[in-house]
């Protein structure tokens, strides 16, 4: 069963589920555009995630059949509506990874308590910055404060990052609940506006148990005659981040769009 209306062909493996949507592909051409400020930009991260969540909590999540009433069932006392739901007590955690993911992790916070008992709903917090080195390299993650909510035994943890381009903030939230938090997660998902092919091979390698979400698979670097091939083909000559490890064709730092600050 495909994650999206359509589904990029790869071959990055099962886990990994990229879109091919062309309202979603509008929208975030838009929001990648010097044209695009807030409030606009929020507007579209908004509609975005919201897509990301829907299509992530109808593809993983487990399901119930239910009957209910409807407003024809007064005239016909016999005719009640069974239909499958997400099953509503699943239990789900949202990261907010701190500063790109803030807005991201709220869209999908409010979505799940909509869509799931709240009861069931939780959303944690981490202070996380690329690491670099003086040639602006990125050396890994550095995790500051954490405010995570309990243990996460039998939930769903999903991580909304809007840009999967190294992959090191990500493989070092996952190692922090896999090592620090109590329980064994049903299953870990990530989702992404974006995603390099650099970012797959590191968090697949390190986490072969993440299941990745993205709306676009960004390798404009990649040799020309690469581009040609299905993505993953050619996998190890695939790129998608420059000399400073940002993602090209890419939409610029996020962090810094969606919150006017370019610290």
């Amino acid at each position: 069963m495909s994650a999206f209306v359509a589904e990029l062909k790869h071959h990055y493996g099962p886990q990994v589920h990229i879109a091919q949507d062309p309202s979603l592909s509008a929208w975030l051409a838009r929001l990648c555009t010097p044209e695009c400020r807030q409030p606009e930009i929020n507007d579209l991260v908004e509609r975005l995630y919201a897509a990301l969540a829907q299509s992530f909590a109808s593809r993983e999540l487990p399901r119930e059949k239910i009957t209910i009433p409807t407003r024809m069932t007064a005239s016909h006392p016999d005719q009640k509506l069974t239909t499958e739901v997400i099953a509503p007590r699943t239990r789900i955690v949202t990261v907010n990874l701190a500063r790109a993911g803030t807005f991201p992790s709220h869209v999908c916070h409010h979505m799940f308590n909509q869509l799931l008992d709240p009861e069931s709903c939780r959303q944690d917090h981490i202070l996380a910055s690329r690491m670099t080195d003086d040639r602006e390299q990125v050396t890994g993650a550095h995790l500051g404060s954490a405010k995570i909510g309990g243990e996460i035994d039998g939930a769903y943890v999903v991580v909304p990052d809007p840009m999967g381009a190294t992959g090191n903030t990500i493989v070092s939230a996952l190692e922090h609940y896999k090592q620090r938090v109590g329980g064994r997660a049903a299953k870990f998902a990530a989702l992404h506006l974006i995603v390099t092919p650099e970012y797959i091979k590191r968090v697949t390698e390190a986490h072969p148990d993440l299941i990745v979400y993205a709306l676009r698979l960004d390798r404009g670097l990649s040799p020309a005659e690469v581009l040609k091939c299905v993505p993953g083909e050619r996998w190890s000559e695939e790129r998608g981040l420059n000399d400073k490890q940002y993602i090209v064709p890419g939409g610029g730092g996020f962090g810094e769009i969606m919150n006017n600050s370019w610290i």
